[in-house]
């Protein structure tokens, strides 16, 4: 009787190919470990998701919150071109009550405006935008979490228009208008509005219950331009009782032409009434953001129902693409940049029959960093993160 050896059919049949599935393998390897790089150089963390900004005390405040949310860059929001006299807008100040220090921002009245752009408001806010890490904007089917303390002042003076304390913003396409705004509003009493689409007031408490006392807010966003979920919860850091909460399951959290969503905390406020509104002085400690979902570079990139996968990512030379339709559809499919300008078309408004398709492209003429995948058909989008490594 002859003994043989049964070989797989994924088993490699000669040296020639094991040798060229090794250097596969180094390939993917070194590309994920370049993504890594980037990610671990562009971001400070705790865990790996989780990034967390604390003041540490007075001096270099700006370059301390520029290091956490856009190492390089600058993320800091300030009147100081038409009020240098005053000095930076953010100071770093020992709270009695936390037992540490926060960061204390600054408004007034007068001279302050919006960055000597628009004079008919003012502005004194700290944000993550495009030149942030990839984690600190969420994208199409992420889930962020944002967590923070604040404390206002007694007798806060809101006016009978804007004043924001918190946004969450879109970037590119149909990005004028928040998505979401914590809103005081001068009334009777003055109230604490939480703010959809810039138009509908999900929430409102009484303002009073804010004054004085610190707080902390923890929003939980999934993103999604038709059926995204949405909480807020603000409660008491003294005896932890709930103040403003606030859930849907099914709200708009990005528009379907944006590219991603991110948050802004401080002061931002009309001055069409000026005689309403006072110098104030409000205090934040201990931003975080995180993606609850998987890490950032391990994530399954096929988000919602799977309908688009990518591979492999990290990518060095070709980007696989497969989708499916369960209709004919008009089909685009563009790459950006972190900035949203387009870097790649593989398909431009093609008219695609029912079933799965797949489709290649060439990077090798893309810089190593992210990059967002756009992929909409009919009114579905969807926005995946694309890592080049080599």
């Amino acid at each position: 009787m002859q003994i043989g050896i049964i070989r797989s059919k994924s088993q490699p049949t000669n040296s020639l190919e094991l040798e060229n599935n090794q250097i596969r393998r180094n390939l993917i390897t070194k590309g994920k470990n370049i993504c890594l790089k980037l990610v671990f150089a562009l971001i400070p963390f705790v865990g790996f998701s989780q990034v967390l900004l604390e003041a540490k005390g007075p001096g270099e405040t700006y370059e301390l919150i520029n290091s956490v949310l856009a190492p390089g860059y600058d993320v800091v929001e300030n009147p100081e071109c038409v009020h240098p006299e005053f000095g930076r807008h953010i100071a770093e100040v020992w709270d009695n009550e936390l037992n540490k220090y926060v960061f204390e921002f600054y408004i007034h009245v007068v001279p302050d405006n919006d960055r000597c752009i628009n004079l008919d408001r003012q502005r004194m806010e700290i944000k993550t935008y495009d030149k942030s890490p990839a984690n600190l904007i969420g994208t199409y089917g992420e889930t962020v979490v944002y967590k923070w303390n604040f404390r206002l002042p007694v007798g806060f003076q809101p006016s009978n228009n804007f004043t924001h304390i918190h946004q969450i913003k879109a970037v590119n396409g149909n990005d004028d208008d928040p998505i979401f705004t914590l809103t005081p509003r001068k009334g009777i009493p003055n109230k604490l509005e939480l703010i959809h689409n810039n138009t509908t007031k999900v929430a409102k408490v009484n303002l009073s219950l804010f004054e004085g006392n610190w707080v902390e807010a923890t929003e939980r966003i999934k993103i999604d331009s038709l059926q995204g979920t949405y909480s807020i919860e603000i409660k008491k850091v003294s005896d932890g009782i709930t103040i403003l909460s606030y859930t849907s399951n099914d709200i708009m959290t990005i528009r379907s032409d944006n590219s991603f969503i991110r948050p802004k905390w401080g002061i931002y406020r009309s001055l069409l009434a000026p005689e309403q509104l006072r110098d104030e002085a409000v205090r934040f400690a201990s931003f975080s953001i995180e993606e609850a979902a998987a890490t950032l570079v391990d994530k399954d990139l096929a988000n919602g129902n799977n309908r688009l996968k990518v591979y492999p990512n990290p990518a060095n030379e070709i980007v696989n693409f497969d989708f499916y339709l369960s209709e004919k559809s008009i089909v685009n499919l563009t790459v950006h940049n972190l900035i949203g300008q387009k870097v790649k078309v593989p398909i431009n408004n093609e008219l695609k029959q029912p079933g799965p398709f797949h489709t290649t492209f060439d990077v090798t003429d893309l810089v190593n960093g992210f990059y967002f995948i756009r992929y909409s058909f009919g009114r579905n989008n969807e926005i995946v993160k694309l890592c080049i490594g080599r």
